[in-house]
């Protein structure tokens, strides 16, 4: 064929996090030398990244309604060369689909954060960080890098600028805020003991975590209760609309990641507001996330191998409000700038990974 068909199979296509970080890739590929596809499973909501989707792609299908045999099908009628699954084992994913062949060559990207351990995956789209050379062989799939970050990003993303201030979120005026907007079941006993421990090292600080389930939110305190610390110190921020839970980072101070399922699209989140992370990296896909962000972003030095070193760090900046502020300025004067939000070259590099599976499946 004269392009390459590339099929995105997804429950996505709309206001979700997914969109916001590939909405610019769908729109920034060659269409000289591809022809796009999206398959969409998911709800059909009309709203403006749905609307954004439905323009950037030749072709858009709607597949809410069809078995994982007929989508495979369907794909299989339009000669997909290449069937790229954005959901892999998480909500609403259907890897039945890649189980009936959907394309000659099948890719696990972004969605899933590790191996489908799956025969009928050809390749995983990754990066150096995320998948070392040393760890490959624990992937199913063959392994594809696009440095320096996996993790595409939205070079048209907005900077929300709504007013806040703390006392919208009953925050202290006066406090230093930690922060994690990770789910609650990201939050291992380990690393909450050692935000406790952060918690007495700064007096005057607070911990300003998702309010995720009530559950979780007395579990938590219960917790901190035991460790001696006021209950009162960990503070719940409710979900809100995309505008104002950007403009609220402005509000923390330091962004504590968890471990070891880091901050993924809440970490890009955070760093495209302008708030500084501290994450420790580990050995799984999950765990090297935010390390891999981090370092696009020019900022590895937050980067702990260590559960010590990652208290180390925190401790320091907490203490050293000036390096906060001046990491905070650089992040947001330049994080369009770095290669984390280079949309273009990005895909240029993920393209040139699919002309090469194409000419050369293995």
């Amino acid at each position: 064929k004269e392009r390459i068909r590339i099929g995105y199979f997804s429950a996505d296509f709309y206001d979700h996090a997914t969109m916001h970080l590939m909405a610019g890739l769908f729109e920034h590929h060659d269409k000289t030398k591809f022809e796009t596809y999206a398959f969409s499973f998911g709800p059909q909501l009309k709203d403006k990244m749905r609307q954004r989707a439905m323009d950037a792609f030749d072709h858009f299908i709607d597949a809410s309604e069809m078995t994982d045999k007929t989508i495979a099908l369907v794909s299989r009628h339009f000669e997909i060369d290449i069937a790229i699954d954005l959901k892999g084992y998480t909500s609403h994913s259907r890897p039945n689909i890649f189980a009936y062949r959907a394309a000659p060559v099948q890719v696990n990207y972004l969605g899933f954060p590790g191996t489908m351990g799956a025969e009928f995956i050809d390749y995983i789209i990754a990066d150096p960080i995320v998948i070392p050379e040393q760890l490959q062989k624990f992937y199913s799939e063959k392994v594809l890098l696009v440095p320096p970050s996996y993790q595409v990003n939205d070079i048209r993303r907005e900077r929300h600028d709504t007013l806040v201030n703390r006392a919208d979120f009953g925050l202290p005026e006066d406090a230093f805020i930690f922060c994690s907007f990770n789910n609650n079941y990201k939050i291992t006993p380990e690393m909450f003991d050692i935000w406790c421990d952060l918690l007495v090292s700064v007096p005057k600080s607070i911990i300003w975590m998702l309010s995720d389930n009530k559950s979780a939110e007395t579990n938590l305190k219960n917790h901190a209760r035991v460790r001696g610390i006021d209950p009162a110190r960990l503070i719940f921020a409710p979900r809100v609309a995309i505008n104002v839970h950007l403009s609220r980072h402005r509000l923390a101070d330091l962004f504590l990641d968890t471990y070891p399922c880091n901050a993924h699209t809440t970490a890009s989140d955070a760093l495209f507001m302008g708030l500084p992370i501290v994450t420790r990296i580990g050995e799984t896909f999950a765990s090297r996330v935010a390390a891999s962000l981090l370092t696009a972003a020019g900022l590895p030095e937050l980067i702990a191998t260590s559960p010590e070193k990652y208290k180390e760090i925190a401790l320091h900046l907490a203490r050293n409000p000036d390096e906060i502020a001046r990491m905070r300025t650089g992040l947001l004067d330049g994080i369009r700038d770095t290669q984390l939000y280079d949309t273009a070259t990005f895909t240029k590099n993920f393209e040139s990974l699919l002309e090469q599976i194409v000419r050369r499946p293995e």
